[in-house]
């Protein structure tokens, strides 16, 4: 099997502004993509994409503040594919621009954030028709698992990402490093600085959307650039750090962050406006999907829709993180479960829905932080085989 998304390599001598702007060229095509699929998704909210931008670029202050070359990359992958600095951050910050509602049954206008977008030569790629409510039915599944807990004493990671259908063609593997130089990979939406990924330490990380009825409201650290910034940390406990950290400087929006790393630990970070909490595992297994668990942030709950999945997955993936010697084959199953229909771990998109608000699994991921191995899923993974992606670290 050819592996269907693109991998981008950046020179370990280049600086942030050049790598940002590699990126950006090299992934033009895919940004664009990105920047129609969000222009979309937020006029279904009614926010056309002027405000998108308007209510991303509050967020680069508190960037700057974090990592100012973060704001140089992002420059840089604006400039490589010819969009502006605004357009890339509005995409790094998709989170905090979608409502704090959007995975309730709550509706928006979006005849008029349609219209405006349309006026900004936005191509609608389903002229007329509004996304479907369904769309906010679920997304992503993640475990990882301590090195104690699996078959061959090394710690895992498993995640699916579930969303709309049409952003599989905008995914990217970027190899990038940080400004000492060290590899780190990430599965990511063309023109975002991360998503689910692994450095040459060995520490993995995923994402799973959460909503609180705070975000959005006052510019915090962005769950993209969250990502990011974790991405650089050598362990678990540097992580924590890194997590304290950020929040003295506030997040924008509600996001958990599944981990693993090589000393054989595991964690999830969750985050809201109101602060981070950590989940622990459980028998040497962290599971979640998109709900709060962890007692302090329960409360920073949004209502969610009656149909959303996320409970539901959480049972069926307790009973796969219940078995003995989890390893690659036991990941893969779970990854592949379809015992919930339509609402499954393994998300094939619904016929009986519109295209444009079909969500699925785009993709899953099997990482081994020990011997620093990414396994991908580039489709519905019931459908397609993991594929080994070779020469990450070279």
């Amino acid at each position: 099997m050819n592996f269907m998304f693109p991998i981008i390599t950046l020179p370990q001598s280049a600086d942030a502004f050049t790598r940002g702007q590699l990126y950006g060229q090299a992934a033009a095509l895919q940004i664009r993509h990105s920047v129609l699929t969000y222009a979309k998704l937020f006029a279904c909210c009614g926010i056309d994409w002027q405000e998108a931008c308007v209510r991303a670029g509050r967020y680069a202050p508190v960037i700057t503040a974090l990592d100012a070359g973060l704001v140089a990359e992002m420059q840089g992958i604006a400039d490589g594919s010819g969009w502006r600095l605004d357009d890339i951050l509005a995409l790094n910050c998709r989170t905090e621009i979608l409502p704090s509602n959007f995975l309730s049954d709550d509706t928006f206008e979006a005849a008029a954030a349609l219209e405006a977008n349309r006026q900004a030569g936005l191509a609608d790629w389903e002229m007329g028709l509004p996304i479907d409510p369904h769309i906010q039915d679920g997304e992503c599944t993640a475990m990882c698992v301590q090195g104690r807990a699996s078959i061959d004493g090394h710690t895992w990671f498993a995640q699916n990402w579930d969303w709309i259908g049409r952003q599989r063609q905008a995914l990217v593997l970027l190899k990038t490093h940080n400004a000492q130089g060290r590899a780190m990979v990430t599965l990511t939406e063309a023109g975002m600085l991360a998503k689910i990924g692994m450095n040459a330490a060995g520490f993995a990380l995923g994402l799973n959307i959460l909503r609180s009825p705070g975000d959005g409201h006052a510019p915090g650290v962005p769950a993209h650039i969250v990502l990011r910034h974790l991405l650089d940390s050598d362990s678990i406990a540097h992580a924590r750090e890194r997590m304290a950290h950020m929040a003295t400087l506030g997040f924008g929006a509600a996001s958990n962050v599944p981990c693993a790393d090589a000393l054989g630990e595991v964690a999830c970070f969750e985050l809201a406006p109101a602060g981070w909490a950590e989940l622990q595992p459980t028998n040497g297994v962290v599971l979640h999907t998109n709900h709060f668990l962890c007692d302090t942030l329960r409360a920073e709950q949004s209502p969610m829709g009656l149909a959303l999945s996320s409970q539901p997955r959480l049972v069926t993936a307790e009973k796969h993180a219940a078995q003995q010697g989890l390893g690659f084959e036991k990941l893969q199953s779970f990854l592949r479960d379809e015992s919930d229909g339509f609402f499954s771990i393994c998300r094939s998109p619904d016929p009986a829905l519109a295209p444009q608000g079909r969500v699925e699994s785009v993709a899953g991921i099997v990482m081994n932080t020990h011997t620093r191995q990414i396994w991908i899923a580039p489709d519905v993974p019931s459908r397609v085989g993991f594929e080994e992606i070779k020469n990450l670290w070279v």
